[in-house]
């Protein structure tokens, strides 16, 4: 376990490389910010500073897409309900669970949201309110506990024929509700300690660095691939945390606790090779409408990604997949416990 100092510097590395994705695509800070971060701290010194950072981060996206919220309002009017009794549960979990069981509880939850985003889901969704309701609660615990949402939010998003501006504006909303709500909630149960005032304070320059070079770098890439390779990279690293979390908890023995990185880097390697050899056509016919509206921002496959360099990178993540394959079961290296 690195010291204080170190695991700092290791946090604050990890929070601009998330900032930096959050200013590119969109979205991820929490979603890049926790899985890592957890590893060095619990959820409850870690959660306070990264939900004062989604406030800040959440009205500015909201801001900038104002225009599409009278759209999506009444869309997202049943999750803003159903957010606040499911904060109030995950809150009162943050503040009196082990964190060791928080933290179990964070990476099983995530993992499979990240992989079925990345594999593209899609059904459609059309009843506002009977699904809104129970999703809120639902998205109210998970966020309050794990600062995350973005994964469910996309998903339920993905599938109501949003136009982009409008996508973004109801994640936006829902965000800035339930990050407002949640460090509320938070500051009431005593949870701002200096610990995480410290990390709260080395977040702020770093997101206001982080978030405009994103958005500058992002107009020379393709934001899609950037976006899976992003979301492979969140998988990998859940994975590997819910393996660690298992060999504390005493649950599964190392090295047989990684095999749920393992499977986990199985998984994405093959969404991976559909990501990369779909094609174009069947990804074309998912957009309908001249004015960009379609099922899916997140999973929208534009016709020209990085070029020739799109199937190198796919190349360069199967074989970084197949190297950690390896190196986890290969009897002459034995990860630390």
């Amino acid at each position: 376990m690195p010291s204080l100092d170190t695991a700092l510097i290791i946090v604050a590395g990890i929070a601009l490389f998330a900032a930096f994705v959050n200013g590119a695509i969109g979205y991820g800070f929490s979603s890049l910010t926790v899985p890592l971060g957890l590893l060095f701290y619990t959820n409850r010194i870690l959660n306070p500073a990264v939900v004062v950072v989604e406030v800040l981060i959440n009205f500015y996206v909201l801001f900038i897409n104002r225009n599409g919220v009278p759209a999506v309002l009444k869309r997202v009017f049943p999750i803003l309900i159903g957010l606040l009794p499911g904060i109030a549960i995950g809150g009162f979990v943050v503040a009196s669970v082990h964190p060791g069981w928080i933290k179990l509880g964070t990476y099983t939850v995530i993992l499979p949201l990240i992989l079925i985003q990345a594999a593209g889901w899609r059904r459609p969704i059309r009843s506002a309110w009977t699904i809104g309701l129970p999703f809120g609660t639902a998205l109210g615990v998970l966020y309050s506990v794990t600062t995350i949402s973005g994964p469910p939010l996309a998903i339920l998003f993905n599938n109501q024929g949003l136009v982009k501006n409008e996508f973004r504006a109801g994640l936006a909303l829902v965000r800035v509700a339930e990050s407002s709500v949640t460090a509320i909630v938070y500051y009431h149960l005593g949870l701002f300690v200096a610990e995480s005032e410290n990390i709260l304070l080395v977040f702020i320059p770093i997101v206001l660095v982080g978030i405009p070079l994103g958005a500058y770098v992002i107009r020379r890439l393709d934001a899609e691939t950037f976006r899976r390779i992003c979301m492979s990279f969140d998988a990998w690293v859940v994975g590997f945390g819910l393996s660690r979390v298992l060999i504390e908890l005493n649950l599964v023995e190392s090295p047989w606790a990684y095999s749920v990185l393992a499977g986990t880097i199985l998984i994405d390697l093959y969404l991976l090779y559909i990501f990369f050899t779909v094609p174009r056509a069947a990804a074309a016919a998912d957009r309908s409408g001249p004015d960009d509206r379609m099922s899916s921002d997140m999973s929208e496959r534009p016709s020209d990604r990085f070029g020739p360099l799109g199937s190198l990178l796919g190349y360069a993540i199967a074989l970084a997949g197949i190297a950690m394959l390896i190196y986890i079961f290969s009897p002459a290296i034995r990860l630390p416990l």
